[in-house]
């Protein structure tokens, strides 16, 4: 369960202070699929990255599963940034990395063995439906396809949570549905 209470968040630019958040208020149920709309500017974006612990709020408090992610240490906030998946609005893909080597870079970097990766990497392929891709560069894949390998690594470290910032912006039809059916698709057979 997500619950954000009072959370308010200012950036200084060069014409003054600019508010992003001014006390916004939610809560959202385990296993419950939430959208935040509104226009460009409105704070979608940094409310996001204080659920994702990625930012602190000013004000307010990020509570997930009951915790409360202000008080955490530094050695605890890395843990529960852990368990937690971000998906970008930008896909952010290594060109020099295949799809499955895209997906599988967290896990070299955490230092699961081979065979582990493959195991997990393949599993996720098959879940955004892009196993044939496996071996396909970013260059070689359509828009959404980047996006689906992109949720892919996201979800490599089973996380409890995902959260994604603008999933299908720019896509056509297709490549957004095919994004919004691989985050359905890890909500109900992942438990994310």
């Amino acid at each position: 369960m997500i619950t954000v209470e009072n959370v308010s968040k200012s950036f200084s630019s060069r014409t003054g202070s600019v508010v992003a958040l001014d006390s916004v208020s939610l809560d959202v149920p385990a296993g419950a699929a939430l959208g935040v709309v509104g226009p460009a500017g409105a704070g979608k974006s940094t409310l996001a990255r204080c659920i994702s612990l990625q930012e602190r709020p000013d004000a307010g408090v990020v509570r997930l599963d009951g915790l409360n992610t202000a008080t955490l240490d530094t050695r605890s906030l890395r843990a529960t940034r852990r368990q937690i998946g971000f998906v970008a609005g930008e896909t952010q893909l290594f060109k020099q990395r295949t799809a499955a080597g895209n997906i599988a870079l967290p896990l070299e970097q955490s230092g699961v063995d081979g065979p582990q990766r493959r195991a997990k990497v393949g599993r996720l392929l098959d879940l955004i439906g892009l196993t044939e891709k496996a071996a396909a560069y970013p260059d070689d894949l359509s828009e959404g396809q980047r996006r689906r390998v992109a949720v892919a690594r996201a979800l490599v470290g089973e996380p409890g949570l995902l959260l994604a910032d603008d999933p299908t912006a720019n896509l056509d039809s297709d490549g957004a549905a095919g994004v919004l059916a691989v985050l359905d698709r890890a909500r109900a057979e992942l438990g994310v």
